[in-house]
């Protein structure tokens, strides 16, 4: 008898995964045209064959009840948050968008808005936006890991995961700081397996001890939001101790260059500059001073033969009193003893000293150096790179604090002193990093950027470098409707996604007619203060309209936040899309060289599912936007796949989505004319392309002349110039001056003067986050944080049948001993109660959690019949969201106005700021997870619930129903 295994027509198709950001390369293996498993390719630079539980169970995914399969439209008279909708065609929701957002860009663009979760496609999203001429585009950076970009990209011009991270292949010693498991999951856990067999020494600094710090050597817990007052005592030390690179500090970054000390001076506190020094690049002028230790005056940095003083005060000819930037640095840190952060982080003194310690003296004394020559900026021939074999990593729990840019800020200032910085064993850059500081992308600066019928003068997103940079009326009120790079929060890099809803809602700045979300569930876990935020989608103004009138979602899921749709567009999974990983926008660049990678679909639609990038396409030929159509207003692209091949940043600019095989016949790469074979190349070479620059490329690339040309020539860079690490930040300062009424230009509205001149401070600083100092931490003493699981990301994968044997709901972790003296039982239920709102859940015991903070798995608790789980589904009975507890708002202050919960810097939302307290549930009270929500019935177009599990086995076709 012939084995099922043995029968039907076989074939392995290479893609790239998307079970989460990691995007390694996958093979997907199918019988007569059905998935049968999912592994990896071994080919794939990124993940080397290795796959994890979620990138396995892609079948799952794809064969999910939950997916939707047909255009939706809200059933007149329906309520929204029901799920009461009709099937309609694509042409239908075509002429639908079409009418009304055409009505929109001819009357104010402003009222369409775009906001995208975990897209990996911001490059498409963020030029359709601009097409439209709508200031209203952010993604999902806001509520993710913006302060970790922006106070790395700000600092040393590049910053963790897509654009840089740890050399563990020749580290020595590795300290990891708020890094959940599932951050850049397969290829650390690779660096890291490798890391630990070659003697490295693992430190984890986290509040948690779960995935990778349960490997390590060390743990250190800490309590959340307090990071930024270790690193500060942790610079303290390297100082004190003398253990700071010398040399790389005077060379690679402004630590000698001098700053006016003249408190009276409107240029206060900014560098100096050279008036004999030609000005080559008015956007990054390198004419700056040193006080030179040799021949004891002020003379142009670099200059050949001169060393300058890191230490002192000096008087310039004009009387000026000046400090090189350093100094400044010692005298900031002098407060933050290892005895000051040991009351604020619950780390010992002891252990802060042995630390610093340890860091310094591995990177003084155990030197690498490689046998590679290479050109420094200033012409200076090195026949050899040297590195100091000290890594970090960080990710969410430095950046998601109200503090974080100033804590990562100081963490990228420790990294300099100890001289790691694009060096072997250090930190390393990935292409199209490094970038300048700030980079030369900018947003819009007037309301003017916005006319009718127009693209957006400017980007939507970008890196604003001078108060004149903001996105403010002439009050200095913001343009955007989430108030991204405005006063409040000026370096929004990333938009704030988490205050779009409620700033609509409540019509601050001013209304919007259309809000269209992709791949974020804005009414469940993507959202702060979840409950109201349902509310604010439901409500009604004295009209008896809805305050945000007309609601689109596009996802491939029914999720909590379809229910509340007007319009529901079926989006693709990835098996079933063409796709980008580009280099416009966030590559899988290897330090080695720059990788771009791309989705080709092994399987067709789903019913009438359609990529979201077509529709994009589609709708940007419907609504003439210039980018997607020819003079004449025909359509310019045919499809997605047409436009990536055909697009180019610029008429004949030779630079596209897409980095490899590029020209005519796939000669080029990097920079080349279309090539109409594109896709079939990536195909044929496992949908990646790799780059590989040569070794004199590879290392210091803020100041390598050799890579700096390429990288100017392949257009990855605008300018050639050396990119000088900011241990003292120029730009900060000219906000605050500003602030003070000292600078021309923009000024900030009176009520936000004094937040203004207190946060941005050019040097890091320690404060609380701000709604701890808003709130009573008396009566919410415990710190609360969520984190994602390494099986699950995001809210995907709670309707994988698989993923679901692993995490099928959530408990609150507690310290024992903390627990049992709230009267709480391992496996009880309790109450966890924060200002803001409270939640019921299940408590369970664990050691490996710092003892003044509870923690849960973030997203696995569910509503009711959403993702198309039964109604008393574990998700939703016993499952819980922490998102109940938070606000995305701070406090009103006394006259009545509110800010968003948020770094004053970024708008980077404070997911990790809430304080709460724990007590037992009422023996009396139901089992179940508080609050519930109405069953959300399964939309039209989803399929047969799987009564138990999905039983997937060779030969069964799609599963079996139990």
């Amino acid at each position: 008898m012939t084995s099922p295994d043995q029968t039907g027509t076989t074939e392995v198709k290479c893609t790239t995964c998307y079970m989460c950001a990691c995007r390694c390369g996958v093979r997907v293996h199918l019988r007569d045209g059905e998935v049968r498993y999912i592994d990896g390719n071994p080919d794939h630079p990124l993940n080397q064959g290795v796959i994890c539980a979620k990138g396995a169970s892609g079948a799952m995914k794809q064969y999910s009840p939950a997916r939707l399969t047909k255009p939706l439209l809200r059933k007149p008279g329906a309520e929204r948050g029901a799920a009461e909708f009709t099937e309609i065609s694509w042409e239908e929701a075509f002429a639908l968008l079409t009418e009304r957002l055409a009505k929109i860009r001819s009357t104010d663009p402003r009222k369409f808005a775009l906001f995208t979760g975990r897209d990996q496609m911001q490059a498409l999203t963020g030029l359709f936006a601009r097409q439209f001429g709508t200031p209203n585009y952010a993604a999902h950076g806001g509520f993710c890991s913006v302060n970790m970009a922006a106070g790395m990209i700000y600092t040393i011009g590049g910053s963790f995961w897509e654009f840089g991270g740890p050399d563990l292949d020749r580290a020595k010693l590795f300290i990891m700081l708020g890094t959940a498991e599932d951050h850049h999951s397969n290829p650390m856990k690779i660096a890291l397996s490798k890391f630990k067999r070659n003697g490295g020494k693992f430190i984890s600094i986290n509040p948690i001890r779960t995935g990778y710090s349960a490997i390590a050597d060390e743990w250190v817990p800490i309590k959340p939001g307090t990071d930024g007052a270790l690193l500060l005592a942790l610079i303290h030390e390297i100082i004190a101790l003398g253990l700071y690179d010398r040399e790389f500090l005077v060379r690679y970054t402004n630590a000698g260059q001098l700053i006016n000390q003249d408190a009276q001076s409107d240029d206060f506190g900014l560098f100096v500059e050279d008036e004999t020094t030609e000005v080559v690049n008015p956007m990054f002028p390198q004419n700056k001073l040193w006080w030179d230790r040799l021949t004891k005056e002020p003379v142009p940095t670099h200059t050949d033969g001169a060393d300058p003083y890191l230490f002192g005060t000096f008087t310039l000819p004009d009387g000026t009193a000046v400090a090189p930037a350093f100094e400044l640095l010692k005298e900031r840190v002098k407060r933050y003893t290892p005895e000051w952060a040991a009351g604020v982080t619950g780390i010992s003194a002891a252990c802060i000293r042995r630390l610093a310690n340890e860091m310094g003296v591995i990177a003084r004394d155990q030197k690498i150096e490689l046998q590679i020559p290479w050109t420094d900026s200033w012409g200076r021939e090195h026949k050899t790179v040297t590195g100091n074999p000290v890594a970090f990593h960080a990710m969410r729990g430095l950046a998601a604090h109200s503090n974080g840019f100033q804590t990562t800020r100081a963490l990228a200032i420790l990294m300099s002193l100890l001289g790691t910085i694009d060096r072997p064993g250090g930190f390393r850059h990935k292409a199209p990093f490094p970038r300048a500081i700030p980079p030369s992308a900018k947003p819009p600066n007037s309301p003017a950027a916005v006319q009718p019928d127009t693209p957006l003068s400017g980007l939507p997103l970008g890196w604003p470098g001078d108060p004149n940079d903001l996105f403010v009326d002439d009050a200095g009120e913001p343009v955007r409707i989430d108030k991204g790079f405005s006063w409040e929060h000026p370096l929004s890099v990333h938009g704030l996604m988490h205050n779009v809803i409620t700033n609509a809602w409540r019509g601050d700045p001013y209304p919007i007619d259309t809000l269209l979300i992709f791949m974020a569930n804005m009414a469940w876990n993507s959202s702060m203060n979840t409950s109201e935020v349902r509310q604010m989608l439901n409500d009604k103004d004295d009209k008896g309209e809805y305050k945000i009138p007309f609601l689109v979602v596009c996802d491939a899921f029914q999720s909590e936040t379809t229910a509340f749709a007007d319009l529901i567009l079926p989006d693709t999974t990835y098996l079933e899309r063409h796709d980008v990983m580009s280099m416009l926008d966030r590559p899988i660049s290897e330090f080695d060289g720059p990788v771009d990678a791309v989705r080709i679909p092994v399987l067709p639609p789903t019913g009438d599912c359609k990529p979201f990038q077509e529709v994009l396409i589609e709708l940007g030929g419907r609504l003439k936007l210039p980018a997607f159509t020819k003079p004449d207003g025909s359509r310019k692209f045919r499809d997605y796949p047409d436009f990536i091949v055909n697009y180019e940043t610029e008429p004949g600019s030779g630079i596209g989505f897409l980095a490899g095989w590029r020209g005519l016949g796939g000669e080029k790469s990097m920079k080349g004319e279309p090539n109409p074979k594109q896709w079939e190349m990536y195909a044929k070479n496992g949908c990646v392309f790799h780059h590989k620059m040569p070794p004199s490329y590879s290392y210091m690339r803020n100041w390598n002349k050799g890579y700096m040309e390429w990288a100017q020539r392949m257009r990855i860079r605008r300018f050639a110039d050396p990119i000088l690490i900011h241990i003292y930040s120029d730009v900060m300062q000219k906000f605050r001056l500003a602030a003070q009424g000292k600078r021309p230009g923009k000024q900030p509205p009176e009520r936000l003067r004094a937040r203004i001149a207190t946060y941005f401070d050019p040097l890091p600083f320690y404060y609380e986050p701000l709604e701890v100092q808003s709130g009573d931490t008396a009566k919410y003493p415990l710190n609360a944080v969520t984190q994602r699981p390494m099986a699950m990301y995001h809210s995907w994968d709670s309707q994988n049948a698989w993923l679901r044997q692993i995490h099928t709901h959530n408990y609150l972790f507690v310290n024992p001993l903390l627990a049992q003296t709230s009267g709480i039982a391992d496996g009880g239920w309790m109450w966890v109660e924060s200002m803001w709102g409270k939640v019921r859940c299940m408590c369970r015991y664990s050691e490996a959690v710092e003892p003044g903070t509870v923690w849960t798995w973030n997203a696995i608790g569910k509503a009711a019949g959403a993702w198309h789980l039964e109604s008393g589904a574990n998700e939703s009975q016993k499952g819980f969201l922490l998102n109940h507890l938070i606000s995305e708002e701070l406090p009103a202050a006394a006259d009545g106005t509110r800010l968003s919960n948020s770094d004053p810097v970024t708008g980077q939302a404070g997911w990790y700021d809430v304080r709460v307290r724990i007590y037992p549930a009422g023996a009396d009270e139901p089992k179940q997870t508080w609050p519930q929500f109405a069953t959300m019935p399964a939309l039209p177009g989803t399929s047969t619930i799987k009564k138990v599990w999905m039983a997937y086995k060779a030969g069964s076709g799609r599963g079996e129903n139990k």
